[in-house]
């Protein structure tokens, strides 16, 4: 199909265009912004049938109302949400997540999302914005790519990449023998259990994981910021260096910055250590209030972690493209 588009009727609280991230262009400061959680949003294009980098909607807190003028073939995958689908003929269906699912034309509901802070929505053939710097992704600080440089308005139209999908009279939802899989993959307390992160040289780097925090409702995607009892200290700020996704900043106030997708590429703030990347995505579902605590590991454990979990996604891929009979293109 050619020239489709959904219409955007509401937008949620926040609603962008992601997917995988703008690689090559730190060195001239460009973040790398993408999905907050790359294996969900991947997961997400998988079900559908699309390469792994196609673009997603990203949605936090609460989701759009999307009109569908043809069939559309969708997942949700991350926090849970109450989807709801109403025909042209005005039925409404309840509609699961972490599954692929055939809708006709109409309307789909994405409501408020539980168990977590953000979910990604895939649709056969992407949402094809225009890429910017090779990515279609979202930078909210810059003002570019995605739709505009910013998160969805109401009477925004999104263009929806080609695709095959014949004619559907009713939704259609896939047995969901794969979706279990996925949430075995943070069925271990991933809310509540502490975030690992390699520390850093500096005495005070070993006092984060000393303290309990909580989700302050400042963050965004730029960054997670840590509320609770200040760290003690005298450090000045330091010559701008180098930073990226997964830094531990700690600003003036003596309470800790995670950065994420949207971080900025240098900054001066002491630096604790980094999280891991096995376990940054889990910030992405961290809503304001959350408690939060860290865990000081080694670069040897940190490597061990992710390679873990990059074979937990190989064997779930596998296992949802022979549960779907697709080998999408990556």
């Amino acid at each position: 199909m050619n020239d489709l588009r959904w219409r955007v009727e509401s937008p949620g609280a926040q609603t962008t265009v992601q997917d995988l991230g703008r690689d090559g262009w730190r060195h001239l400061g460009v973040a790398r912004a993408g999905a907050l959680d790359p294996a969900q949003a991947a997961l997400a294009n998988r079900l559908v049938g699309n390469p792994d980098d196609a673009a997603v909607l990203e949605i936090a807190l609460g989701g759009p109302t999307l009109s569908l003028p043809a069939p559309a073939r969708i997942a949700l995958c991350g926090a849970e949400a109450g989807m709801r689908f109403e025909d042209r003929s005005g039925r409404t269906h309840a509609i699961p997540g972490g599954r692929r699912i055939d809708l006709p034309a109409g309307r789909l509901r994405i409501g408020t999302l539980r168990n977590g802070l953000r979910a990604w929505l895939a649709v056969a053939g992407g949402i094809a914005t225009a890429p910017v710097l090779g990515s279609r992704s979202t930078d909210l600080r810059g003002g570019f790519g995605g739709l505009d440089g910013r998160a969805l308005r109401a009477g925004d139209d999104l263009p929806i990449g080609a695709h095959d999908l014949q004619d559907v009279i009713a939704p259609d939802v896939v047995a969901p023998v794969f979706a279990a899989h996925w949430f075995a993959l943070d069925a271990q307390d991933a809310h509540t259990a502490p975030i690992r992160y390699v520390p850093s040289t500096l005495a005070i780097a070993a006092a984060l994981a000393a303290h309990a925090w909580t989700v302050d409702p400042r963050s965004d995607r730029q960054g997670l910021r840590c509320a609770g009892d200040a760290l003690s200290t005298t450090l000045p700020e330091q010559v701008s260096a180098p930073v990226a996704p997964g830094t531990i900043q700690l600003p003036p106030d003596g309470r800790p910055i995670v950065l994420l997708a949207d971080a900025q590429t240098v900054g001066g703030y002491p630096r604790l250590g980094h999280v891991i990347a096995a376990d940054l995505p889990r910030l992405a579902q961290r809503r304001p209030g959350d408690p939060l605590r860290f865990l000081a590991i080694d670069a040897a454990a940190a490597r061990a972690a992710m390679a873990r979990r990059r074979g937990e996604l190989a064997r779930l891929h596998w296992a949802i493209d022979l549960a779907l009979g697709d080998r999408p293109e990556s």
